[in-house]
């Protein structure tokens, strides 16, 4: 005896209805929550009391603003009850499966620096300007390298020689400025030095399908080792010929550099700087805006299908990393011909790898990863700041800060991320 069983038939014009998962991120409200908690702690357990004095011109400003005053208790009362406030705030719209708004993200962390700034330096007087100008003279070199790991990277080469190349160029600038006497040329002799180190890694990488990884560190340990065995036998015994290159003055543009904070910040700056703000824009504009950026992004994401439509793959690769070699040792010269004013030896000190950290921080975008260098730069003039006026932070956690901020920053803010898709892969034409 058979059973015979039915299936239901759904008709073809019923709508097939699916049912979307859930998905809650608890990553930000659980950071703002223990940022809230070390605030509490900082501010109102261990808090300090007193006046801090925010100074918002220069002696040179034309527009001058009043000094703000603020109480350190009264300020980090009220900016703790904020902080958990905002952390209470996307804890619920992660409960409602909502993203936290960076604007939230970006006001809490206004507030927390503000608040620390008010509680490191009660008593005492901060100079806003300056503060905001040594962030963008410690990230000019930053943003150079930065915009060299983005190139390099969307074309499918994990840049991390950017280090070797920054030092290239401060060395090539400070040597050929000195002897001639002409900073525009060290500019040149910096670019140079950058495309040679670049050319190095783009033959071994692409032509020799070396790992990209392993070339990119023995640059760097090579570009060290060479500089201070030069630096020691031609340099030092020739400073006064070799080692004392004249530094870009200070140009600021007019009308643009009086504008209160922003003016002393951003428009009275030497060429380099002013250089650099040009490149972020074209840099951003060509990747995203030309065929140029098309056919680079399309190499970096997928190179089997670039050369299906005629692209020279490795061609441009090849071009592209040396591009990008060329922005990062004329990213060098500013440590010799704008800030310092003469060559040491590991005079970089891991801004190379900052950089390459501002990339990931940044989305492999010139923007975002600019906007990160800015951060890591505030990060580490900020300690020197807090150090001038008396902060009762410990010294050794000052100078610890711009790379706490840079692991907090990639770990902590970005987490998974999904760079170009062939960075770091060679191709070979089948």
């Amino acid at each position: 005896m058979s059973v015979a069983t039915s299936t239901p038939v759904i008709p073809s014009s019923a709508p097939v209805v699916l049912e979307k998962a859930v998905v809650r991120n608890w990553k930000p409200p659980i950071a703002l929550g223990i940022f809230a908690i070390i605030g509490l702690l900082l501010f109102v357990a261990f808090g300090r009391e007193g006046i801090t004095t925010f100074r918002l011109s220069t002696d040179s400003d034309l527009i001058q603003l009043p000094a703000l005053q603020l109480d350190v208790t009264v300020m980090s009362i009220v900016v703790t009850i904020l902080l958990f406030l905002l952390a209470a705030w996307s804890a619920f719209l992660a409960y409602r499966a909502a993203k936290t708004p960076t604007w939230v993200i970006g006001l809490f962390a206004f507030l927390f620096l503000l608040a620390f700034l008010t509680w490191a330096a009660a008593g005492a007087t901060i100079p806003v300007p300056g503060l905001l100008v040594g962030a963008v003279a410690l990230s000019a070199p930053l943003i150079f390298g930065a915009l060299s790991g983005v190139i390099s990277e969307r074309v499918g080469v994990v840049n991390i020689a950017i280090e070797g190349q920054l030092l290239a160029g401060a060395f090539a600038s400070a040597l050929v400025a000195s002897f001639t006497g002409q900073p525009i040329l060290g500019l040149l002799a910096a670019t140079i030095a950058g495309v040679l180190v670049s050319f190095v890694l783009a033959a071994f990488a692409i032509k020799y399908i070396v790992d990209q990884v392993i070339v990119g560190v023995v640059l760097n340990v090579l570009v060290i080792g060479l500089t201070s065995f030069l630096f020691s036998t031609l340099l030092a015994p020739n400073a006064a010929l070799l080692n004392t290159p004249p530094r870009f003055p200070r140009l600021p543009i007019p009308l643009l550099g009086e504008i209160p904070i922003i003016g002393p910040v951003l428009f009275r700056q030497t060429i380099i700087v002013y250089v650099m703000y040009i490149a972020v824009a074209v840099v951003w504009f060509a990747l995203f805006k030309t065929r140029w950026g098309l056919r680079l992004r399309s190499v970096g994401e997928h190179p089997q299908a670039a050369d299906t439509v005629g692209i020279n793959v490795n061609r441009t690769r090849f071009w592209n990393v040396s591009l990008a070699g060329a922005i990062a040792g004329f990213g060098g010269a500013y440590f010799t011909l704008g800030s310092v004013g003469a060559f040491n030896k590991e005079m970089t000190a891991g801004a190379g790898f900052i950089a390459l950290a501002a990339v990931i921080f940044g989305r492999w975008d010139p923007i975002r990863a600019t906007l990160a260098a800015l951060l890591f730069g505030f990060a580490s003039n900020l300690q020197s700041v807090l150090s001038i006026v008396g902060s009762p932070v410990p010294s050794q956690f000052m100078l610890m800060l711009p790379y706490l901020v840079t692991i907090f920053a990639v770990a902590g803010l970005v987490g998974q991320v999904r760079g170009p898709a062939a960075a770091g892969k060679p191709y070979i034409k089948s």
